[in-house]
């Protein structure tokens, strides 16, 4: 399939056009000989030689060697290379209905010849001072709108392109130079105009593939983070719900202790009262009795008292309330909300730092090219939560008055207390007692 467009590898930099006699320079980038010799003969008189693609500079000028593969390939592609269907075709002016396709375009006689309508030109003294260019159909555009002559003069003070009869009429005391003076001017500056385009190209191709690479690795760094983010909640999950599985076994363990212990003095205290009641049946059963003897060897036995559980002991039931330990899981979850609103706050703090350290840097990289907007980057959508109030920072107490003023009654727990300690007096007091006295095991931290 013939190709409808020319390739950008065949293309030199500096005309933007294919490759005429292609060379190339130490740095590995490829010209045509004449744009390159060009470049460099405007560079002779600093002495330092550059690359107008990369700006890698030579101290002394390189030796060019003709890229005999890349004119192989640029001459195979001019002979396979076809006219697309978007390109001009001139016919021939003079061939009745247009039959031949013209070669040439006069702009003496403003018309399109084929070979054989354009001899005279070339055989006619007259014809031969004409101006011959390529087959064009933009003739139309070289002749004046005004007075129907050829376009021969060019006006600087209007910048436009007029005939001879237009210099003589509005254009009288306008700056006015031929066409092709001005052509060479302009001809002079186009190769220096033509680099700075090109290296202003090459400027931007850099900037985008910096920004190309910052968006990818912004991306690979925000999908990291969301990894990093699931991984570390799913962890926390985890700590929560095992530290919830051993609260709650401790409490059932507790919980366990604690009736069995309150079982035990049950079962004690049915057997006392069973006890009781039948001494009491049976002092009820002698008072009514009429032997003396009886009465009085049975009256020994039943008026020594019988070992029943000291009222102390009354004391030791465990009185467990699991209110404080709610109470505790309640304190934690609100600490844990504190904590997490201020770590959020930081986190979002943090994501916008890094946004605006990137555009800066990113900026600061590109100081010598020519000033271009910042970016602007999207907002993650972390919200930003309110600042948390903080606490007054109160002075240390040094004196005895100071330190007065931050006393508080404290309540001693029962299922803390040493297995030798016992509280009474609403657990503000304790005493010791002979024998060990079973507790429950303490609740560890949670």
């Amino acid at each position: 399939m013939a190709e409808t467009s020319l390739p950008v590898e065949f293309c030199c930099p500096v005309c933007l056009d294919m490759l005429k006699n292609p060379v190339t320079v130490p740095c590995g980038h490829s010209y045509c000989m004449g744009c390159i010799e060009g470049c460099w003969d405007r560079e002779d008189r600093t002495g330092v030689y550059s690359c107008p693609v990369c700006l890698q500079t030579f101290k002394s000028r390189p030796v060019l060697g003709k890229n005999i593969m890349l004119a192989e390939m640029v001459e195979r592609t001019e002979k396979t290379k076809q006219p697309g269907p978007g390109s001009e075709t001139v016919l021939c002016d003079v061939c009745p209905r247009g039959m031949q396709k013209a070669v040439k375009s006069c702009l003496g006689c403003v018309a399109s010849y084929c070979e054989a309508h354009l001899q005279p030109h070339y055989d006619s003294p007259a014809l031969q001072r004409h101006k011959l260019i390529e087959a064009t159909r933009r003739l139309q555009e070289t002749i004046c709108s005004l007075h129907k002559e050829p376009l021969k003069v060019y006006c600087r003070t209007d910048q436009r392109c007029i005939c001879l009869l237009c210099v003589m009429d509005e254009h009288r005391h306008h700056d006015t130079v031929s066409a092709m003076a001005e052509q060479a001017e302009i001809q002079k500056s186009l190769g220096t105009v033509q680099i700075e385009s090109w290296k202003s190209i090459q400027k931007r191709e850099k900037l985008l593939h910096d920004v190309r690479q910052a968006v990818e690795s912004l991306t690979h760094t925000a999908q990291a983070a969301v990894e990093d983010n699931k991984t570390i909640f799913a962890s926390l999950i985890h700590f929560i719900e095992t530290r919830c599985i051993a609260v709650k076994e401790l409490i059932q363990d507790q919980e366990k202790d604690a009736v069995g212990q309150a079982k035990g003095l049950q079962e004690k205290l049915e057997w006392e009262i069973a006890e009781l009641r039948r001494r009491d049946a049976e002092l009820e059963k002698l008072s009514h009795t009429e032997d003396h003897i009886h009465f009085l060897q049975c009256w020994k036995l039943l008026c020594a008292p019988p070992g029943l559980c000291d009222a102390l002991c009354v004391t030791l039931i465990p009185r467990l309330s699991f209110g404080s330990v709610s109470r505790a899981i309640s304190e934690l979850k609100d600490q844990l909300e504190i904590v997490c609103q201020r770590e959020f706050v930081k986190i979002s703090e943090t994501v916008s730092r890094v946004n605006e350290v990137a555009v800066l840097q990113s900026q600061k990289r590109k100081a010598g090219a020519e000033p271009i907007p910042p970016i602007k980057v999207r907002n993650l959508g972390i919200p930003k939560l309110p600042q948390l109030p903080q606490l007054p920072q109160l002075p240390e107490p040094k004196t005895r008055g100071e330190f007065l003023r931050h006393a508080r009654q404290l309540t001693l727990d029962p299922n803390t207390a040493h297995s030798q300690l016992c509280l009474s007096a609403g657990d503000r007091e304790v005493a010791r007692v002979r024998g060990e006295q079973r507790y429950p095991r303490k609740l560890r931290e949670i």
